[in-house]
């Protein structure tokens, strides 16, 4: 599946509703596994993002879905990258011929 690295920052109704973020992660797991995906990671950190996530979805289609639905309530603002291991590299880099 589609691997998916979001870098999160909280907007003001997020920081002021911080005590929730568990909950709210908790959440996301659960509409992620309802879009047919999986939010395998969550990781609050310090720096100039407050969280990151890696996710998998069945295409990119349900992982913007996700991001769209997820930042939709409010709480968050997210970059997010679409990943690929090493497998999927080698096909890529096998279509440069």
């Amino acid at each position: 599946m589609p691997t998916f690295v979001s870098l999160i920052n909280w907007t003001d109704q997020g920081v002021r509703q911080s005590k929730e973020s568990l909950d709210r992660a908790k959440a996301a797991g659960d509409l992620a596994e309802r879009m047919g995906g999986n939010l395998k990671d969550v990781y609050w950190t310090v720096g100039p993002y407050d969280i990151v996530s890696i996710a998998e979805f069945p295409d990119d289609e349900s992982g913007t879905a996700f991001a769209l639905a997820i930042a939709a309530q409010g709480n968050i603002r997210t970059t997010t990258l679409r990943a690929f291991d090493a497998d999927e590299m080698r096909g890529i880099l096998g279509k440069l011929g």
